[in-house]
């Protein structure tokens, strides 16, 4: 037992200065059998932290021990990797309090055979330890690695031991969530060997408990775990590689950064912590159980950068709930289809987890996290019911947001083209047909889009036309080829499916997750239809590229297949084009093939994918095309006409395969194959007959809203995301009511715009296009081993904290200021008085203003609280909006007309609890009578003769017999009501209010339906002397 002691725990580098008891050994033995518990360690408050380290299994399987000593004996920990309870990672069984105290004893018994020279040194210790010791925050504390265990810090824990008592554990969170704090230590092993408080650190070559294999794992010789992302996916998988593999899904992420502030710690070396929900531990526990009698550890999560990161927590989590036994083989694969073929090759060529992947996944998490969980409290100050949009989605929103700002800003200009009808042959005769031409040249000069530019000019050249005799001057042939698209790609299938099939980029994004990951066919084998769906890359690979050509020419012939097959290659920015692009995983399943297994919209995108994969590999379509110019007699008026007409398909022919939801939108070519004929008979010389010049007025249109589909397109040229973003960027804006989709066309809402305004006020490089794209650079970068990931970090952090600082300062009064400058126009546009002074106070003028109390905007006067007048609300609570109007105009008050009586203006209005109607206008010390009409549903019906009868209520019935008090009949916003002092009833919906009279209104009063407004009054002294006699 000594001798392995010696060998297991040795020193070489500092040997201890006095000899280990045994004691110590079976101590510190006995604590590394304890087993783990799957919510780790240290409790702080009602979550559960622990501290790991970012650890990879480098391909050279540099491993390093850190043995730090307590006492005089070693304990390991993996400086590059993480032992069976963790890198400083301890079970509840074994927690650092306890390590601690097992060191405390073991010393204590050495000590009292050492004599009083050990004690007096040892006494002398403690006082300085006690002195000395630095304090230590509450976060350093608790997360305190073992192998930073001096003496010190034993003495000090015996020491607080003994004063204080033993602390009891706090209790476990009742939503089960364990939260992991991943300080990374991923630097040279060298950083790693340092001077703990006094002791040295032993740096030497170790193996870890269990190894990434490189060895095939098919055909199987032992048993094995296959960890996939879904159930759907395991399922088919289950399928193909039968009972020796165990297929298990992880339902995703198994952990992610807790959603509350602090979870990312700058200051702390960007370290992390992690929250794993309740049903996490429930598929890692399964994990666990199927783990205890497997030989390999199969990680098969989706081939991106987020797969890796998947790939990476749940090798973490399992190997901190000790669920990774001795030897047992780690391997990562992938599979870009879902097939029996594709499944058992991957399993042939496994590999590790790719390091620079991960990273890469941590620094874009790290810093979404950031931006997000730093703007949006200062949204929520500065702009009360706005969330911060996150780093690609406000680059979205600021897309959106600017191209309606050119739209409101857009003035449009008129100009005119002329449209001339022109027949071969004699007037009259119906033999030929007519076809259209554009004039060209007038007076000899070209014409361009705005040299005609009003009626006079345009009706001047009709004259001209009408009256000359025109020919053939000029006639052109040419030939032209049309090449076939490039295969799918995320971005593009978004694209198409939006324009052709007028599908959501979500839904799109659905359909297609459900077809890779698998379906089950007539004979019922599940079966992945289409290779993974988040891709930028336009490669396919050689045997597809094979097994389409082959289709071609067996079912268009070989004329239709490309004389060599063609390579695509991405010309956007920060294409990664790590994955192929978006294909049938067999061409030869034809969408009519599968009308009975697929529903309606799956089997229309897997058509959309099945015709682009073909028509890519297709020869170009080749058109003819006739251009003809017709002139008068001195060439002074030049028409124009042109058509073509297809000579050659091509890639167009695998349209006429599809169904007419996706058919290719040149199809509708054969309705100018007429024209085409009669500009062919042509020649030069040929006179022409004008049958009708027709001028037409135009105006210059603004650019258009974006779509989705374009926006996608948008987003995709200047490299901003990636392509699995997109379908989430578009469904957080809209969740967030930044934007609204009408007509598939996306419109921003005022509070969209809002956001965008403050965020590229206050936050100009966070906005900026170029910011996020070169931030998408660097995120490759990283994913290549190129950039050190918290180095660029730590290079954004800088500056982004720099714009949080300054926008903390900014009062909500120059928020207002800013807004009402930039969307001035739009706010008070319909507002006819443009000096905005307030009509109630006839001093104050109407502004801009944020509510203080709650997520509202409005327009009011700026003598508040002076002067209490709103003109219009903006927005009020998610609740109260009326998604049917318009949220942003502002209703002028309507007249209804004038009170003969009083020669005042009846007026319908609007505030902030609904619409009313007012008797006179606001005027300075002077309060109208008003009336609520909320009741009335439709309130353009309402008359002078309706506003003048709720006008006159309140109105008293007469006086109460007992008291000599008023009985009044009242409008209130849910009817009428009478009242008596404090005591009122409501009169029922089915009586007129004229029927109500007083002694109607005394039964009323006195019914069980009766309610008493303001405080109840106290029981009279006489009436408590009472009861407490009576007691």
């Amino acid at each position: 037992m000594i001798q392995l002691h010696r060998s297991f725990f040795s020193t070489t580098s500092v040997p201890s200065s006095r000899p280990l008891s045994l004691r110590h050994f079976m101590l510190q033995f006995r604590a590394l059998q304890i087993p783990l518990s799957p919510h780790a360690t240290s409790a702080i408050g009602t979550s559960v932290q622990c501290r790991t380290r970012v650890w990879f299994s480098p391909a050279k399987s540099r491993f390093a021990k850190s043995t730090a000593s307590f006492s005089g004996f070693g304990f390991p920990f993996g400086a590059k990797f993480t032992t069976p309870f963790g890198d400083a990672v301890f079970s509840k069984g074994f927690s650092t309090k306890r390590a601690k105290a097992f060191a405390a004893r073991g010393k204590e018994k050495d000590e009292s055979a050492s004599g009083g020279e050990e004690d007096a040194k040892t006494t002398a210790k403690k006082k300085a330890a006690k002195k000395k010791k630095p304090s230590r925050s509450k976060n350093a504390s608790a997360t305190a690695g073992a192998s930073n265990l001096s003496q010190e810090d034993v003495d000090a824990a015996v020491s607080r031991k003994s004063s204080k008592g033993k602390k009891k554990g706090s209790k476990k969170s009742s939503t089960e969530s364990a939260v992991e704090e991943i300080p990374d230590n991923s630097g040279s092993v060298k950083d790693d060997s340092k001077e703990i408080n006094g002791n040295s650190s032993l740096i030497e070559e170790v193996k870890p408990l269990w190894k990434f294999t490189h060895r095939p794992l098919y055909p199987p010789s032992e048993k094995s775990v296959v960890v996939v992302e879904s159930v759907t996916k395991a399922k088919v998988i289950k399928g193909y590689l039968g009972d020796m593999y165990e297929v298990l899904p992880s339902y995703g992420h198994v952990r992610d950064l807790a959603a509350r502030s602090g979870s990312v710690r700058p200051d702390e070396d960007f370290s992390m912590v992690w929250e794993v929900p309740s049903p996490a531990w429930t598929h890692l526990k399964s994990m666990k159980v199927a783990l205890s009698g497997a030989e390999n550890l199969i990680l098969a999560s989706d081939p991106d950068r987020e797969g890796e990161a998947i790939a990476w927590h749940i090798l973490e989590m399992l190997q901190q709930q000790g669920a990774l036994h001795d030897n047992i083989s780690v391997a990562r694969v992938v599979f870009h289809e879902i097939t029996e073929r594709s499944i058992k090759g991957s399993l042939q060529t496994p590999r590790e987890i790719d390091e620079n992947l991960v990273h890469a996944y941590l620094a874009r998490r790290a810093l979404d996290y950031l931006i997000g969980f730093n703007i949006s409290p200062l949204l929520w100050r500065k702009l009360p019911g706005c969330q911060s949009a996150g780093r690609v989605q406000s680059a979205a929103l600021s897309l959106i947001c600017d191209r309606e700002m050119e739209i409101d800003e857009f003035k449009p200009i008129e100009y005119w083209t002329v449209e001339v009808q022109l027949k071969k042959g004699e007037l009259g005769s119906s033999k030929d047909h007519n076809f259209p031409a554009h004039l060209t040249h007038f007076d000899s000069k070209k014409l361009n889009q705005f040299s005609i530019t009003s009626d006079t000019k345009a009706r001047n050249i009709q004259s001209y036309i009408n009256s000359a005799d025109f020919q053939v001057v000029g006639l052109k042939k040419s030939k032209t080829r049309k090449n076939p698209p490039t295969p799918y790609i995320t971005s593009t299938l978004q694209q198409d499916a939006a324009n052709k099939l007028h599908f959501s980029a979500s839904l799109t994004m659905k359909l297609a997750q459900k077809l890779y990951e698998g379906v089950e066919l007539f004979d019922g084998v599940a079966v992945g239809l289409i290779t993974y769906i988040r891709t930028d890359g336009l490669h396919i690979s050689d045997e597809a590229v094979a097994s389409v050509r082959a289709l071609i020419v067996e079912r268009y012939g070989q004329d239709f297949v490309s004389q060599s097959a063609p390579k695509y290659f991405k010309k956007v920015k920060n294409a990664q084009e790590a994955h192929e692009a978006i294909r049938p995983t067999d061409i030869h399943k034809l969408p009519s093939m599968l009308a009975g297994v697929l529903d309606e919209e799956s089997l229309k995108l897997y058509t959309l994918i099945w015709s682009r994969t073909v028509s890519c590999q297709m020869e170009s379509a080749v058109y003819d095309q006739i251009q003809l110019d017709i002139g008068n007699a001195e060439e002074s008026i030049i028409l124009r006409s042109a058509s073509s007409r297809v000579k050659f398909p091509g890639y167009r022919a695998v349209f006429t395969d599809v169904t007419e939801a996706v058919r290719d939108k040149d199809n509708d070519g054969s309705s100018h194959d007429q024209t085409f004929k009669l500009l062919n008979s042509l020649k030069r010389g040929d006179p022409l007959h004008v049958v009708q010049a027709k001028p037409n007025q135009h105006h210059t249109q603004p650019p258009p809203r974006y779509s989705e589909a374009s926006l996608v397109k948008k987003l995709e040229e200047l490299g901003i995301g990636r392509p699995s973003t997109y379908a989430t960027t578009l469904r957080v804006l809209q969740d967030r009511n930044y934007v609204t989709v009408k007509s598939r066309v996306l419109s921003p809402e005022f509070r969209g715009r809002m956001v965008s305004a403050f965020l590229s006020q206050h936050f100009s490089e966070v906005m900026d296009y170029s910011f996020t794209a070169d931030m998408e650079t660097e995120l490759d970068n990283v994913s290549a081993g190129l950039t050190e990931w918290k180095g660029l970090l730590r290079d954004y952090w800088t500056r982004f904290k720099l714009y949080c600082e300054r926008t903390s300062n900014v009062h909500i009064h120059q928020v207002e200021k800013m807004l009402e400058k930039k969307f001035g126009n739009y706010l008070f546009s319909s507002i006819s008085d443009q000096s905005r002074v307030c009509p109630s106070c006839l001093e104050g003028t109407l502004i801009f203003k944020v509510s203080r109390f709650g997520a509202g905007y409005f327009i009011g006067c700026d003598q508040h609280p002076r002067c209490k007048y709103i003109a219009k609300t903006l927005y009020g609570t998610e609740e109260e909006e009326d998604a049917s109007q318009p949220s942003t105009s502002i209703e002028e008050p309507k007249l209804l007309g004038v009170n003969n009586v009083s020669n005042e203006k009846v007026l319908l209005k609007t505030g902030p609890y609904g619409f009313y109607v007012q008797l006179g206008e606001d005027r300075k010390g002077y309060t109208p009578k008003r009336a609520s009409v909320s009741h009335i549903k439709d309130v353009d019906s309402i008359t002078l003769e309706d506003a003048l009868e709720l006008l006159q209520y309140p109105l008293t019935l007469g006086n109460h017999p007992k008291d000599g008090h008023p009985v009044t009949l009242k409008l209130a916003r849910v009817g009428f009501c009478v009242r008596h002092r404090s005591t009122m009833a409501s009169v029922p919906k089915d009586m007129k209010a004229s029927d109500v009279t007083l002694e109607k209104a005394l039964e009323f009063l006195t019914g069980k339906d009766v309610r008493r407004s303001g405080r109840p009054k106290g029981k009279s002294k006489a009436q408590e002397v009472e009861a407490i006699e009576a007691f």
